[in-house]
């Protein structure tokens, strides 16, 4: 079902709109995933973080990681678990982006795996998804607070959060794989109040 997000967005691009059970810009929307678009979208999520396709935006991983961004799996899993929400940007029928939100606490929700196609970036789509995922985290989960996790070594993707609300906590949580040398997780908070 597409998510009302009701007359609460406060930084709609030009040309939003709000229609029926979607939020619209000319003809994009964003709602909750379903298992129909798991292969789509994580091909996108794919394009966006790795590889030589990743390279036509700016906030690719491409030069720092190799392998895999995600699974098919681990996208379903978070289709099945109740603390989690996986929100998808179709401009058409094609899916143009996603983000994922986890439930941390009664009162935190941390922000994911945002993901703009490569050649969409820079256009204030992301900004568009994140105050969005950011209003379904208010509704749905109850959130005060949003936090993100960003590879510590990306000065460039901290200081576009930083330009959306989001501070350094001066925490620094190991990487999830293990490399040498090692990278490190910066963890950035955001009051939604």
């Amino acid at each position: 079902m597409p998510l009302w997000f009701g007359q609460e967005i406060q930084a709609l691009p030009r040309g939003a709109r709000l229609t029926g059970n979607h939020t619209t810009v000319n003809d994009v929307h964003i709602r909750p995933a379903l298992e129909a678009d798991i292969p789509e979208l994580h091909a996108l999520v794919e394009s966006a973080y790795r590889g030589e396709t990743a390279r036509a935006g700016w906030t690719h991983e491409a030069d720092l990681l190799e392998g895999p961004r995600t699974s098919t799996e681990a996208l379903q899993a978070v289709l099945a678990d109740p603390d989690e929400l996986l929100l998808l940007v179709q401009d058409g029928a094609a899916i143009v982006g996603s983000v994922q939100l986890t439930r941390l606490s009664p009162s935190t929700t941390y922000l994911g795996m945002l993901t703009v196609k490569p050649g969409r970036q820079s256009g204030g789509l992301g900004k568009w998804i994140m105050n969005a995922a950011e209003e379904e985290a208010r509704r749905r989960f109850g959130a005060e607070t949003m936090e993100l996790s960003v590879v510590s070594q990306r000065a460039e993707l901290i200081a576009y959060y930083g330009r959306r609300g989001y501070r350094e906590t001066g925490e620094l949580k190991p990487f999830p794989i293990p490399l040498d040398p090692p990278f490190f997780l910066a963890v950035l908070r955001k009051p939604l109040s």
